[in-house]
């Protein structure tokens, strides 16, 4: 239940995402099917949930981090939190924008002295939030959903000064309701559908939650009408409204984070400016979401890699999306989560399509079920490869089901089940052989992993400095070393006391050749008839892995 301490501290924030996700989920396929601008592409409400959920996921770690205490994270944690979420798993146009506005609204509650942000701060966050999604896009057009959140911070802005926070976000609600029933005499192409603006109806929605979380009471829901449709199927392929036919704009749109400076940025939304339109960047501090649509997408990706680091690169071809029909599906695919680039290519070259989770970046289920459906396949073997990721994957498996594609999630724990699960995988035999057969080798694999102890900790094996070489086997410190080296000797000899066939060691990108070489000669001289193979990690990958069959 939410909270009615009518203000928003880090409690209110976890609910407020919460709702926020519920909400649109909900009205999710509602908002798909009135999304006619910037381009009617159906997928609104989809990207407006899918960055939700990364905002809510992220939230929902910094709580998990404390759970060990006593203690909730501090307003500003739980908001930064939600912000960076948002920022990372921001989804379109729509998405985009949703994330500058947590970012504006985060950046004034972060600022709050206590820990508990009143209805003042509220007023500031929610003209702060409308003011940086503005300025984040190169061309703002009015009848959107920057003008829904201008309105929302004039409403609130007008209250009376001693009005709570729930006052505040309830007159922002009704502020960017009234704001959004406007949007089709505002916005041409939106009058001649007869919708509202899709992105602004998601907005809606959230302000929604926020009244609810602070107030502990939800506000009346949107009507039902020609201009807010209660529950519209999606368009079908070639199915969308006349006003904005996919060939009379740019063909691809690319999104992608970029690791740069402010300076760097400038000159990239200056280029990106020229090659299209529907130019959105936000962020700051180092890391920034990237959205734009253009002809030419390797340009647009190009300008991100003389900006700085672009990564996670999405390119959408709205043309094929729309008007040609995709291949037959696969028989059957697998999709692996892998915590490095270098396991990418070897899943990849395996047949596989791969998911990439950074460290403190878990992939939400948006972004499995977006894998899955790449995989293009009738089914699916999907292999999540981390003990944390077990609900996430259950989610994205349940709506991947519901979309007609038969999943099995085989509860891998660690990269190196993944690789023997992959390795004994054939599509020739029956599908229920198949996951019978991946899970056994999956199963019959343990795990182990090398770390750097980041403080003195309780452990299993006993107390950690800072800087420790920490060997975990099946998710369990059991080894405190000095080094490298000597902690996997250590954790190899461990694991092969119980008997093992085959070894698996997974090199991180800063560890060198001669390691390997001179674990597989441990291996050699004091195991008999046990073989060592070894792979590259590459970039964000744990030191070492170790895998024992």
């Amino acid at each position: 239940m939410p909270q009615t301490a009518d203000d928003l501290d880090a409690v209110a924030v976890r609910t407020w995402c919460s709702l926020a996700l519920d909400a649109l989920g909900r009205e999710r396929e509602a908002i798909d099917a009135i999304n006619v601008y910037p381009v009617a592409d159906g997928d609104t409400g989809t990207n407006l949930y899918l960055t939700a959920e990364s905002a809510a996921a992220a939230v929902e770690a910094v709580f998990a981090a404390h759970e060990t205490g006593t203690s909730v994270p501090s307003t500003a944690d739980a908001v930064r939190a939600m912000a960076h979420g948002a920022l990372i798993g921001a989804r379109g146009n729509s998405g985009t924008i949703l994330a500058q506005l947590l970012r504006g609204m985060a950046g004034v509650l972060a600022e709050e002295p206590a820990d508990r942000a009143g209805p003042e701060r509220l007023r500031l966050a929610l003209t702060r939030a409308a003011a940086s999604a503005r300025e984040a896009v190169a061309h703002p057009v009015e009848g959107t959903v920057l003008t829904v959140a201008t309105a929302a911070a004039e409403a609130a802005g007008r209250t009376e000064a001693g009005a709570g926070a729930g006052a505040v976000a309830r007159a922002a609600h009704e502020g960017a309701r009234i704001a959004l029933e406007a949007t089709p005499g505002q916005l041409a192409v939106l009058g001649r559908a007869g919708v509202v603006d899709a992105g602004g109806r998601g907005l809606v929605a959230v302000l929604g939650a926020l009244v609810e979380a602070v107030s502990g009471r939800a506000p009346e829901r949107l009507p039902t009408g020609p201009t807010a449709p209660a529950a519209p199927a999606p368009f079908a392929a070639g199915d969308c409204p006349a006003v904005d036919d996919p060939e009379g704009g740019p063909a691809f749109e690319v999104i992608y984070l970029l690791e740069a400076g402010d300076g760097a940025v400038e000159r990239l939304r200056a280029r990106l400016d020229v090659l299209g339109d529907s130019l959105v960047v936000v962020g700051g501090d180092g890391l920034w979401n990237v959205h734009v649509h253009v002809d030419d997408a390797g340009a647009a990706v190009e300008a991100g890699v003389e900006a700085g680091r672009p990564y996670r690169i999405r390119i959408t071809h709205f043309a094929a999306d729309r008007l040609h029909a995709r291949p037959e599906p696969a028989q059957r695919a697998v999709v692996v989560v892998v915590p490095g680039d270098g396991l990418g290519g070897l899943c990849a070259e395996a047949g596989a399509t791969t998911v990439l989770a950074r460290p403190g970046e878990p992939p939400a289920s948006g972004e499995l079920v977006d894998a899955i459906r790449r995989a293009h396949a009738r089914e699916v073997v999907l292999l999540p490869n981390d003990a944390d990721l077990r609900h996430t994957a259950a989610a994205a498996a349940e709506q991947a089901r519901a979309e007609g594609i038969r999943v099995a999630l085989i509860p891998t724990r660690a990269a190196v089940q993944g690789i023997a699960a992959l390795a004994v995988h054939e599509a020739d035999r029956s599908f229920d052989e198949d996951v019978v057969a991946m899970t056994a080798a999956a199963g019959a694999t343990r795990y182990a992993e090398l770390a750097v102890a980041e403080r003195q900790s309780w452990t299993m094996a006993g107390i950690c400095q800072a800087g420790d070489i920490l060997g975990l086997i099946d998710g369990d410190v059991a080894v405190i070393g000095q080094d490298v080296p000597e902690t996997a000797r250590s954790v190899l000899d461990r694991m092969l006391a119980a008997g093992g066939e085959l070894v698996t060691l997974v090199l991180g990108e800063d560890i060198p050749d001669a390691l390997a070489a001179t674990l597989e000669e441990h291996v050699r001289e004091g195991y008999l008839a046990v073989d060592t193979v070894v792979y590259r990690g590459g970039h964000q990958c744990a030191p070492l892995l170790i895998g024992v069959e």
